[in-house]
């Protein structure tokens, strides 16, 4: 039998934690950039593109693992030397980034209305706890690739999710910041869908119906009614 507790199913990585490889990764690699006359932002705008080919590629890789390889694999393209340090710094340090200031608040609102939560990030079993405790609110799941055996936005990662909390989709609502990895591949599934746009992008009427908010702040607005 099917639950009927309402659930928000959230993206963790830039939509709960303000997480940003290419903020802490920049200043590892800096040097290293500099002595061959790197330009920073393609170097990182690179680095953006081979993390997201390296969860697309197939099915789950450590994300740990992926993290060190796509900042190798970058450094590689622009003839900058790398060190196996650069990876294990940038992995350690990415254990500390912070929660978005307004996101505890309006989780414990949510569970307040008698909405349920859940995570599913694209993330290690081992990983994803330190962030979970960061947020400091208690989610009733939290999946990551390692569980589905796929990353977003392979569909593989999202019927895991929707295997797991056994849910009609009018029940779900998916809130996430990624467009790529979120907002667009979770249309097919008919849940409701909120895009926390924290960065001002632009959206896409083909992707429509989705309500967009830039911060958590007025989330639990939406389940007023």
């Amino acid at each position: 039998m099917s639950n009927n507790t309402p659930i928000a199913t959230f993206d963790c990585y830039r939509t709960l934690i303000d997480f940003d490889l290419n903020r802490l990764a920049l200043p590892i690699v800096q040097e290293r950039l500099d002595e061959v006359g790197i330009d920073h932002d393609t170097f990182l705008d690179n680095l953006r593109v081979m993390r997201f080919q390296a969860v697309a590629e197939g099915p789950y890789r450590r994300y740990q693992d992926l993290v060190r390889s796509t900042l190798e694999n970058v450094m590689l393209l622009h003839g900058a030397r790398y060190e196996d340090a650069f990876g294990d710094q940038l992995v350690e340090e990415a254990k500390s980034l912070p929660v978005f200031p307004e996101v505890p608040e309006a989780l414990r609102k949510l569970k307040e209305k008698g909405v349920q939560l859940a995570i599913i990030s694209n993330s290690d079993r081992d990983f994803i706890p330190h962030h979970v405790k960061t947020i400091g609110v208690e989610f009733d799941y939290v999946i990551t690739a390692e569980d589905a055996g796929w990353y977003k936005p392979r569909p593989g990662a999202f019927e895991h999710l929707f295997k797991t909390i056994d849910r009609d989709p009018s029940l779900v609502t998916h809130v996430a910041q990624g467009w790529e990895y979120d907002i667009m591949p979770a249309k097919q599934y008919g849940v409701r869908r909120i895009w926390v746009n924290r960065y001002g992008f632009k959206g896409s009427d083909f992707y429509q119906p989705y309500h967009e908010i830039q911060d958590l702040s007025t989330l639990p607005d939406f389940w007023n009614n």
